[in-house]
């Protein structure tokens, strides 16, 4: 025997909110799809110096994270849990390559998310540094295409301005094709911010043609100021250790460095923010020569608030220790409109 169905006001009403709460529960989830449709691009950048160009060129049009903290060595930088996150919920990922960020190279290439990958240091062609003088125990004083050891690129691009610029450019097209409604945006960005490393990249070779041409000799603790060198004439005279802080210098390179401060006659050498001065400071006391009273910058940008907080300001910065310590005449930095 069947069952009669009886429909009720009450079943009816009932029914009837129902499938209002439903509709309203679609409607709402619908409408959180599209908010998160329109969030800003999720960008991370693994060095403060990528970080502070993407930011330039990016402005408000998208969500940059960096994942390196001002004055924090990417050599021997050890990722933690949440950068594991960081780069699995990207869009886009920065970073400079050449080996710079071991570590995070490592946790970007097994990291499960589908973020384009750009490395934006390799827009440069590398100079390449013969690896046996490390393995030899010598300071990588000169760089050479052909040697016995391994060769190895050197990342610290950014140490020329005019590389700089080919990094913006890069960083410029990786974020059009990732948010094309922000073409112009991110063009008009980057254009502005070539017009003053053009104007930076003049005034620095301005700057260390004022030391006296004998005096224009860098030593720093790591060999990070290739490039700067190169484009700006001032010559490499001598290393603590190589390209990365990974190595540890013996007690005989220490010995050779100084005897080779002594013979070269520098006035001064330089120790590094991202590094411990200790060595260099007894290599300077050892060789009987100043320790320039500021440090460089080298492989980050310096924190907020100092004299080296961006990438314009911590090339200004350096150039400045380095005239000044090496006998030069300063002229502070300042862009024309």
């Amino acid at each position: 025997m069947k069952r009669k169905i009886v429909s009720s006001p009450i079943s009816r009403l009932c029914l009837g909110m129902l499938l209002s709460l439903a509709l309203f529960s679609c409607t709402q989830q619908n409408s959180n799809r599209n908010t998160a449709k329109g969030d800003k691009p999720r960008v991370v950048a693994t060095s403060t110096i990528i970080a502070d160009l993407a930011q330039k060129v990016g402005g408000d049009e998208i969500q940059l994270t960096g994942i390196l903290k001002p004055g924090t060595d990417p050599h021997v930088y050890e990722p933690v849990p949440a950068d594991s996150r960081f780069l699995e919920e990207a869009d886009l990922i920065l970073y400079n390559g050449y080996n710079l960020e071991p570590g995070l190279i490592k946790l970007m290439k097994a990291s499960g998310g589908k973020a384009q990958q750009l490395a934006v240091g390799e827009v440069v062609k590398p100079l390449q540094l013969d690896d046996s003088r490390l393995k030899s125990g010598n300071p990588p004083t000169a760089l050479s295409h052909k040697g016995k050891g391994e060769v190895v690129p050197d990342p610290h691009v950014w140490g020329s301005a005019e590389n700089a610029i080919a990094m913006v450019n890069v960083i410029r097209d990786g974020l059009i094709k990732l948010s094309p409604e922000d073409r112009e945006e991110f063009t008009q960005k980057a254009s502005q911010l070539t017009n003053e490393l053009t104007q930076l990249h003049s005034w620095v070779n301005q700057q260390i043609q004022t030391i006296p041409a004998d005096k224009r000799k860098l030593v720093t603790t790591h060999d990070a100021f290739q490039y700067y060198g190169r484009a700006y004439g001032i010559a490499i005279a001598g290393t603590l250790i190589g390209i990365s802080t990974e190595e540890q210098p013996s007690a005989q390179t220490v010995q050779r460095l100084v005897e080779s401060i002594k013979k070269i006659g520098v006035p001064a050498i330089f120790a590094e923010t991202t590094i411990n001065p200790a060595l260099i400071k007894t290599v300077a006391q050892e060789a009987g020569i100043n320790l320039a009273p500021q440090q460089l910058y080298s492989d980050s940008i310096g924190a907020k608030g100092s004299n080296g907080d961006s990438y314009i300001k911590m090339i200004e910065a350096n150039t400045r220790s380095i005239v000044e310590a090496l006998g030069g005449k300063y002229t502070p930095f300042q862009l024309k409109k």
